[in-house]
């Protein structure tokens, strides 16, 4: 686990609605992770940079606030992590948008997509079944980049579908994480489920989260989802004490979904 990209967990699970945080929280989380405040200072400070993060003050008190951007992005990761999968009307989504042309920008689309359940049909060609239209936009609308929308039937064996998203290692993703252990001490139980959060939001880059007529009958993902939320329940109930030391909001102090 990185720095900067721990944090970004942090505001996922235990910051949002709120946008904003105080330092000296992000601190200790960090520091029971086994970040030392230096490295949190600096990690802090190089996402302020690029535009991730803001400082604020209140009176004596310190903040880091979240951009609009990473804020959708965390609404993103939230949605797709906890909120009940929508029914699936039988109809895909075929994105084919104008660039972008910087290759750089092109995988950060790229890998945004791939977070909303696209995969790639072939370079340029992005495919989707339940994936948000809304979110779609927006994440277009990000970019500024024109695009033409499809939505229609697939003809073929559902296997064609399942070739164009990384299942196996999706697959070999969730088999590393569960079963999982719950341990008593709430220090512990906090690194545990920050952990678990952190694994589960960067498989979201490997599991579209496809309607279950379209997955292979071994695909451990649904089970590994229903897992993940029993888990992440009791690890709560475990680490509200060191979350309550904290002083952190009432909405960061429970595992509520959405």
């Amino acid at each position: 686990m990185r720095a900067r990209s721990t944090i970004f967990t942090l505001f996922v699970e235990y910051v949002y609605p709120e946008r904003r945080a105080r330092v000296k929280d992000l601190i200790a989380m960090m520091e029971a992770l086994g970040f030392s405040e230096a490295a949190v200072r600096a990690a802090l400070s190089r996402s302020a940079r690029r535009g991730w993060v803001r400082p604020e003050r209140a009176g004596r008190t310190a903040y880091y606030a979240l951009s609009e951007r990473v804020y959708w992005q965390v609404r993103q990761v939230r949605r797709r992590l906890y909120e009940p999968r929508p029914t699936w009307d039988g109809r895909f989504l075929l994105v084919l948008p104008e660039g972008p042309k910087d290759r750089g920008e092109r995988e950060r689309f790229r890998r945004e997509m791939a977070l909303l359940g696209y995969g790639s049909l072939q370079s340029g060609v992005y495919l989707g079944a339940g994936v948000d239209l809304e979110a779609t936009r927006e994440l277009l609308a990000f970019y500024q980049l024109p695009a033409t929308l499809f939505q229609g039937e697939h003809l073929g064996p559902k296997e064609e579908i399942q070739r164009i998203f990384p299942l196996e290692r999706a697959q070999a993703h969730y088999q590393a994480l569960f079963p999982l252990e719950v341990p008593e001490g709430p220090e512990e139980a906090f690194h545990s489920l920050t952990r678990l959060v952190h694994e589960m939001r960067k498989v979201l880059f490997l599991d579209p989260l496809l309607p279950p007529e379209l997955l292979p009958k071994s695909f451990f993902g649904p089970q590994a989802r229903h897992e993940f939320l029993e888990a992440r329940k009791a690890l709560y109930g475990k680490a509200l004490p060191f979350l309550q030391g904290l002083e952190l909001p009432l909405t960061a102090l429970s595992p509520r979904g959405g």
